[in-house]
């Protein structure tokens, strides 16, 4: 196995608790590493494990799990473990498993997993979208589809987004949540494979600066931007930020600003957005302002 066999790579570094008398990974830790893999596979996929499986009306358990070693992990060791699907059969899917310190293989392994009913054992049949969706990542094909468009159109998706994220798990109240500005802006949601919406943010109509009666530069703002928990990390609030850049820039906008949240300053500067003034209080959470020029 090579690294480059992976679509998939969860990083981690090991910890004091899982190294043994013999100062290397105890060695059913590897077990765990490759079930912390297989959390970051379903976000990698678009897939959240919880409600794809409700969707589904099914569950997946574990039929076999083994463990070869071909060297060891030592304490503060930065590993990346790979998953891949390697076989979907009627019923099972097995997933092909790989610890690489740099691109020495450590450890190499096998999932797996048999899919059942909800609320019973009995295997039933992988349904064809489960199938379809799991072998198109592993071909490379994309698993987000991001809409751009009206809150006319886009508005239930992105309403039960920025419910879940802003309302039940940040508490602002409602009332400051929805206003008169999302009528007339534009929306973006980023769908899975199955239609749930993950992720959404707005983009304000654009406000021209002036100096004197000279229209010098239109500034877009972008808002709520809102990712769901169980899918943050793999890239699906970037997907939705950069479709909103997109359509400021199709519409002539010279730069966007947006409030960000302190705990997501370091997101927005990965995409090239630099911080400007103080930080200030909103909605009871710190923000920071910041830009980036189109």
């Amino acid at each position: 196995m090579n690294r480059s066999d992976f679509r998939f790579l969860e990083r981690l570094r090991v910890r004091w608790v899982e190294v043994d008398l013999q100062k290397v990974v105890f060695n059913g830790h590897y077990l765990t590493y490759f079930d912390i893999a297989m959390a970051g596979y379903w976000r990698a996929t678009a897939l959240p494990y919880a409600q794809t499986m409700a969707h589904l009306s099914g569950d997946l358990f574990v039929r076999k799990a083994t463990v070869e070693y071909h060297g060891s992990a030592r304490y503060d060791d930065l590993l990346d473990i790979g998953l891949r699907c390697a076989r979907i059969g009627t019923s099972s899917l097995r997933f092909d498993a790989a610890v690489f310190l740099h691109d020495r293989l450590l450890a190499s392994g096998e999932l797996v997993y048999v899919f059942t009913e909800a609320h019973a054992l009995a295997p039933q049949p992988v349904p064809q979208p489960l199938r379809d969706a799991l072998l198109g990542f592993e071909a490379g094909e994309p698993m987000l589809d991001v809409r751009v468009g009206a809150w006319q159109v886009l508005g239930t998706a992105a309403r039960a987004v920025r419910t879940a994220v802003f309302i039940e798990e940040q508490n602002i109240p409602v009332a400051m949540e929805w206003d008169d500005a999302d009528e007339a802006a534009v929306h973006a949601v980023a769908f899975n494979r199955f239609g749930h919406a993950l992720a959404t943010g707005r983009l304000l109509a654009n406000v021209p600066q002036a100096e004197g009666s000279v229209v010098v530069e239109r500034i877009g703002r972008i808002g709520r931007m809102a990712t769901l928990q169980t899918v943050r990390g793999s890239g699906v609030g970037r997907a939705v930020l950069e479709a909103l850049l997109a359509a400021a820039g199709q519409r002539g906008d010279a730069r966007c600003v947006l409030h960000a949240q302190l705990s997501a300053q370091p997101f927005y500067t990965r995409t090239g957005f630099q911080p400007h003034g103080p930080v200030f209080s909103e909605a009871g959470i710190a923000h920071i302002e910041m830009t980036r020029r189109l």
